[in-house]
């Protein structure tokens, strides 16, 4: 019966519709829910239940006739498994059967299969025990062999062996104990190859520092070389442009060829640095080793710049500034093969720290010196280390400001030390003329200065114009001269010739010429000494030209430079008026002492009875005197300088004499008086007259000779002893006779002059008829003159 036919039943046996639905829902395998939750809504449950019985009651019976329709089948099958069955005891107890037989069989080749399996695994065991103990031995053996390397102090092989026991150890060691063990030492031994590495560098530190004066001395020796072939060089070339020539090529090929053997001549070791730097490279700290090396020569620098005050800086500055100049050569050095180990900044961060720090040390030491030889040696000695260390690219602008600002320090210093020179050869002088005996003495103290006045060798023994004062004065100028340039040189001028020549004209002026000028003007100065100094300082001032050419030569300019007129030294025009002071200084020295033998109002008879024709005494004093002082002018000052001397002395007598006359010490003088003045006049008169020609100054000018000098007192005597002396009052006799003859004073001689002598017999004396005519005439005389007053 098929599903339709029972459908049908149930719809012909059912209740209608609901049984209908109820049986779909459950023949599709719906939800029967909401026609429960339906019935029990209507209140009608027990309506559903029997439906839902009647449906199970359908199913019961659909089950039992779908049995019934395969029962045979299913017998028909039980029957064949049965059969399997019985097949299945007898192959089973077959099976058994060969199974015992087969272990009976077996069991023997059984235990020797077991024998060889566990054969086989003691043999493997053996060979990974045989493998992992040549592993062992072969790593033992590299641990030995870095042992041995490190006690020998090859670093760098340990730490190679090492990387090999590394990989090995990670790859071939299954032991886990000996792993553990070697792991824990590769640190460990790292750690004393570091150790000892650093342990090297800081004995090679301690090493070169104890070098670094050596090297720096070495350097800076190379450039005290280096810059005397320079001066050679410059010389050579200064010398070649005064005769305009050329030609130094192959100096300069010589002086390159000798820059480039530099690194040859500094030798120092580096090779423990080396090998610190490829150690920790190898190790992979080579950074903390680049900061580890430059803390540690940066602590070195800041100890090398210090200075103990035990010491003076003018005994270490040497060693001071070597150290640092060894410093930083190695560290140029380091710079430039070590590859990374320090660059560029760092250097010049040191470099910057030690210009600090020396800069600071040097601005102190300078400001406390008072030796100009000391500071000129520190100064050179720094500016050979700038020019050693510029050669490796350090900026020594920085030095050279602080040398700059010393200079004017350096030079008064040096100018206090020539002027202590110059005092102890002005003291020692004894202002007589130099005698020369021999060609060399002549080379060396006039040559040497172009001091000479021609281009004749002269005969010796030779008397020079100058006493010892001129050439010693001169070297001291020199040595100042070369003392300024010596400072000025390879500073921050490059053309410091006008520096110099500012200098020396200080030196000239406040020194020499303030010298010259206290000699002059002091109270123990003697007339043939100031003759001396006037001749010295004509050749001083002559001298100037050569100071000058000689600081442009050591200045390194053309000579011919300073050749021109408007390139002179001031000095020369202040040493010019000096002179001038020498010969006021001698003319008041030489009228002092005359004035000693002149006193006229004192030792002169005014009112005698009768002349004396033989002058009074105190003109041949004078005429001695004025001798004594003439015959050295004329060996010793120039023709113009003895006419200044002797006609001031002659003027002075002159106005002596006219001075006597209008004295208020002398209240009256008569002709006697007059008459052996008239004496005294041609005894100095003809002394003048002989020394002008004798001396030669009448071949310069006749017309003004020392007689000249002494018109006023003879206009004055012939005035008083004319037979018509009111024809003073004459223009054209005045200008004639009389012009150097003042009224005033001629007024007041005159009312002094009584032409009468004292005594008894005065009366008669008077009664001479010519006596009588110039008397009258005098008289007129006087009275005019009181008129014209």
């Amino acid at each position: 019966m098929d599903v339709k036919t029972m459908r049908r039943g149930v719809v012909e046996n059912g209740d209608g519709g609901e049984d209908m639905v109820l049986a779909n829902l459950i023949a599709n395998g719906d939800d029967v829910g909401p026609l429960v939750r339906l019935a029990f809504e209507r209140g009608r449950p027990e309506g559903l239940l029997h439906r839902l019985i009647y449906v199970v009651k359908q199913k019961e019976s659909e089950i039992e006739e779908m049995c019934k329709t395969h029962y045979e089948e299913f017998i028909l099958a039980v029957d064949e498994l049965r059969g399997v069955l019985v097949d299945a005891e007898e192959l089973k107890s077959e099976l058994q059967s060969d199974n015992f037989k087969l272990q009976q069989v077996g069991s023997a080749l059984l235990a020797k299969l077991e024998e060889l399996l566990e054969s086989y695994s003691v043999r493997k065991n053996m060979t990974e025990a045989i493998e992992m103990l040549k592993n062992c031995i072969q790593v033992l053996e590299l641990c030995v062999k870095c042992n041995d390397h490190i006690s020998e102090g090859q670093f760098y092989s340990a730490l190679k062996t090492l990387d090999l026991v590394e990989e090995s150890c990670t790859q071939n060691i299954p032991a886990k104990a000996i792993k553990m063990v070697i792991e824990s030492r590769i640190p460990v031994i790292k750690l004393h190859v570091e150790k000892k590495v650093c342990s090297e560098v800081n004995e090679w530190m301690v090493e070169i520092r104890s070098s670094a004066k050596n090297i720096g001395q070495t350097a800076i020796g190379r450039a005290v070389t280096v810059r005397q072939r320079d001066k050679e060089m410059l010389e050579q070339q200064r010398k070649a442009e005064e005769q305009s020539i050329s030609g130094l090529g192959d100096l300069a090929y010589t002086l390159e060829a000798e820059e480039l053997e530099e690194d040859s001549v500094l030798q120092f070791d580096l090779t423990p640095l080396y090998r610190a730097c490829h150690i920790h490279d190898c190790l992979g700290i080579q950074e903390k080793f680049r900061k580890y090396y430059y803390t540690n020569r940066l602590l070195q620098l800041n100890s090398d710049l210090e200075i103990t005050s035990a010491q003076p800086f003018v005994e270490s500055y040497q060693t001071l500034f070597a150290q640092i100049a060894g410093f930083f050569i190695v560290e140029d050095r380091v710079l430039r093969t070590t590859a990374g180990l320090l660059v560029a900044d760092q250097v010049e961060t040191m470099w910057e720290t030690a210009v600090a720090k020396m800069t600071s040390l040097l601005e102190e030491q300078f400001s406390s010196m008072e030796s100009a030889p000391h500071l000129l040696l520190v100064k050179d000695y720094v500016t050979l280390f700038g020019s050693t260390l510029r050669q490796y690219g350090h900026e020594i602008g920085t030095l050279l400001d602080i040398l700059d600002s010393s200079c004017d320090k350096y030079h008064l210093l040096l100018l206090e030390e020539c002027r202590q020179q110059t005092l102890d050869v002005f003291g020692n002088d004894q202002y007589d003329q130099m005698e020369i005996k021999k060609e060399s003495d002549y080379e060396n103290i006039i040559l040497s200065f172009n001091l000479q006045t021609s281009d004749i060798m002269p005969a010796f023994p030779y008397t020079a114009p100058f006493s010892s004062m001129v050439p010693d004065a001169c070297r001291i100028v020199r040595s100042f001269i070369k003392g300024s340039v010596d400072y000025l040189s390879y500073g921050i001028h490059v053309n410091f010739f006008g520096v110099v020549r500012k200098y020396l004209d200080m030196f000239l002026i406040d020194v020499l010429n303030v010298t010259l000028l206290e000699k002059i003007n002091s109270d123990h100065v003697t007339v043939p000494q100031l003759m001396q100094i006037a001749a010295n300082i004509a050749v001083l001032e002559r001298a100037c030209d050569f100071f000058l050419q000689h600081t442009a030569q050591l200045c390194g300019i053309p000579v011919r430079s300073v050749g021109r007129p408007q390139a002179t030294l001031t000095a020369k025009v202040i040493l010019k008026a000096s002179r001038e002071a020498v010969f006021i200084a001698l003319q008041s020295l030489v009228n002092t002492k005359v004035d000693e033998f002149m006193t006229l109002t004192e030792s002169v008879n005014w009112t005698p009875e009768e002349t004396n024709e033989n002058g009074n005494d105190y003109i041949h004093e004078v005429i001695i005197y004025l001798d004594s002082i003439l015959s050295p002018v004329q060996q010793i000052l120039p023709l113009d300088a003895v006419y200044r001397v002797g006609s001031g002395a002659f003027e002075h007598i002159s106005n002596s004499i006219v001075t006597a006359f209008s004295s208020d010490s002398v209240k009256r003088f008569n002709a006697n008086a007059v008459i052996n003045i008239d004496y005294d006049l041609q005894f100095i008169e003809n002394f003048a007259e002989e020394r002008f020609y004798s001396a030669g100054l009448g071949e310069i000018d006749n017309e003004v000779s020392f007689k000249i000098c002494m018109v006023e007192a003879r206009q004055l005597v012939n005035l008083l002893l004319s037979s018509q002396p009111e024809n003073f009052l004459n223009p054209d006799i005045w200008e004639k006779n009389y012009y150097a003859l003042e009224i005033k004073k001629v007024a007041a001689i005159l009312d002094k002059f009584k032409d009468s002598p004292d005594g008894i017999f005065g009366s008669l004396a008077n009664k001479n008829a010519k006596q009588s005519a110039r008397k009258k005439s005098m008289d007129v005389l006087k009275k005019r003159l009181k008129d014209f007053s």
